[in-house]
Order: structure tokens, then sequence, then C-alpha cells
């Protein structure tokens, strides 16, 4: 099996260096800079409890270097993900899968689905149709990641908590394809259940996130106190209720309520958001696939979003003001919108 993790980071760097421990497995990652020449000299190294795990795999910058896979998994951000759709070209033969490992709205989303929406493309998160036409939706198979991870060096990175990669077919069926990668990932040591209806989890997740994340870029608050304040908490509960009432208009089924779900983040602790981290260091902020997908998909089954318009209009001016936002080009398609940071 010939599997390429596109943007060997935190977390694919983490699926990177377990995968290539599994007997028939060809690893190969995409990284860049000082990153990838210390993989290149040294290999990716995995600290993960009392352990080191250190993979010895190819890694390249080119992916016509790699020729077609069987799998490629997605580990970039959703607008760096769209950026590069015309770079993974290579990368894709006639059976080849996309697994998506992103955060929030997959540019997919609608693929599959039996219903009014069916095809429908979503303009937020995947600007001029870009990867539904580079990629295709058929090669798409969704994933949900729990774990947390954080490059530490070039070429190192650390395990905080988590082990589970979810996935699933956008049509809800238990693939061949599916399966196979499910049954891989688990001799990785991980798990990786597969879900016949994987935008159940990922509104889970996102349920979450479309909230802590903004809340606490706004406020640079840790997540166990937007998720305790009085103020941020019923902030959060109201754009969780407005989003809940999106997704079951859609079909989505959310098996644990408000409360649990805002229970279950303030006791994670003082995380510091994603969005809040990468305000922080100055990065790209991921607020489209987050909330504007969010708002846009509220528009299509005709729901106000009043609590997820306002937080949603204050991230965005802080993300122009720091010039973190937006992270896809004004003019979609243009030559200066395609280049790699």
């Amino acid at each position: 099996m010939k599997v390429c993790i596109y943007g060997a980071g935190a977390i694919g760097g983490y699926l990177g260096v377990e995968l290539a421990q599994v007997e028939g497995v060809e690893v190969s990652l995409i990284a860049r800079g000082s990153h990838l020449a210390a993989i290149r000299e040294n290999g990716l190294k995995l600290e993960i409890g009392e352990e080191e795990h250190v993979a010895k795999v190819r890694a390249t910058d080119d992916p016509t270097e790699l020729g077609p896979q069987d799998y490629v998994i997605v580990a970039l951000k959703t607008h760096q993900a769209w950026e590069v759709a015309d770079q993974m070209v290579p990368l894709l033969g006639d059976e080849t899968a996309v697994v998506t490992c992103q955060n929030g709205v997959p540019w997919w989303y609608f693929h599959g689905v039996d219903n009014a929406y069916r095809n429908l493309r979503l303009n937020t998160v995947d600007p001029d149709d870009r990867q539904w036409d580079l990629i295709g939706p058929g090669r798409a198979i969704g994933c949900v990641v729990y774990p947390a991870t954080e490059i530490t060096a070039p070429g190192v990175i650390k395990h905080t908590y988590g082990n589970k990669f979810a996935i699933g077919e956008p049509d809800g069926s238990i693939s061949e394809r599916c399966q196979r990668l499910s049954e891989v990932l688990e001799k990785a040591g991980f798990k990786a259940p597969v879900l016949p209806n994987i935008r159940d989890e990922i509104w889970l997740k996102l349920w979450g996130n479309l909230c802590f994340n903004p809340i606490s870029a706004l406020t640079r608050a840790t997540l166990d106190v937007v998720a305790t304040d009085p103020g941020t908490r019923a902030l959060s509960r109201n754009m969780m209720e407005e989003a809940q009432r999106i997704g079951a208009r859609l079909g989505v089924h959310f098996r644990v309520d408000v409360e649990r779900r805002i229970n279950g983040a303030a006791k994670v602790g003082a995380h510091r958001t994603s969005m809040l981290q990468d305000l922080e260091k100055g990065r790209q902020l991921e607020i489209d696939a987050l909330l504007t997908a969010v708002q846009e998909m509220g528009r299509l089954v005709d729901l106000q979003t009043p609590h997820i318009d306002s937080v949603l209009a204050l991230v965005q001016q802080l993300g122009r003001t720091q010039g973190l936002y937006p992270v896809f080009p004004e003019e979609a398609g243009s030559p200066e919108s395609l280049a790699v940071d």
C-alpha cells in the first residue's frame, strides 16, 4: 500500500511515523523548509509518552517525484489544501483515495447526500470549485482528527493526547477502501472506526470549534475559561444552538446535548485553541471552514444565525487588522493566489 502524507506537520507527521512501522505500507511525506531538511537528514522523530519513534521515509516538496498513490492523506489546513490542489494531481491514479483531515466543513460536504443539496458546492471552503474539479469528490474519504500534537523542532513531533481518526465515505457506505485504511491505521496503533455517517462526527467536533476557537482568539482566554465564564459560556451555547438547528435541517444527528459538549470542553483544561495559537504565532486564521461555511449553510436552509454572524464579523475584523485574513484570495484563481507560502 502506497500512502502519501501531504503536509507532514504535527498531525501528518504523527500519522507518518506510526504508519511507517506497518509492514507492507510504503509511506512518503510532503513537507517543506527546515522541517523537510531535518527529516531528510535525521528522519522524522515522534515523541510519544516516554518513547521516541524515528521513521526514515522518503520526504520531498515535489509530488511529481512520487507518482500515483493508493491513499493521499491531506493534513494541511483548509486554505493550504485549496492552494496546493493542482500539485496533488501527480499523486492521483484511477483508484487513489484522498483522505481529508481538515477541521471544519470539508469541500466535498454535499457529495453523496440524498437530499435537495446533492453535489452543491460551498464557495466559502472551495472557491472556484478548485478541489472539486482538480481532485474530484468521488476520491474523498472524510476524517475527523482527535489527537493533539505539535512540532517542537524541525523534524520533531510531540504527541500530547489522543489517537482516534474516525473515517467515513461521503455516501455513508462501508467501502472496501475505508475498511483497508482502517485496518492499516489500527495496525499502526490508532483507533480508526469506519462510520456510516461521517457528517455527524464532523459536526460534533465542528460544534465546539465554531465557538471556542474564535471566542478564545478574540479574548485570548484558554478553553477552560471560555467554557466556564458565564458570559462566554452563554455566547458559546447560543452559537452552538444556531449551528445545531442548521445541522438538524441537513439531517445531522447530535449524539450529545449542548451542555454536555461545553462541559466536555471545560474538562480539557487550560488549552489554547488552534486559532488562538495561530494568532499568537502570526499564522493565517482558519475562520472560513469553522464559521463562514456554517453561516453559508444557514443561508441555504433559510435559518438566521445572529450570534454566529456577530462573532464571525469580529474575528474576521481581527484577522484583517493583523494581516491574517482572508486566507483565500479576494480574487480566487489569480496566479498569486496559487503560491504556497
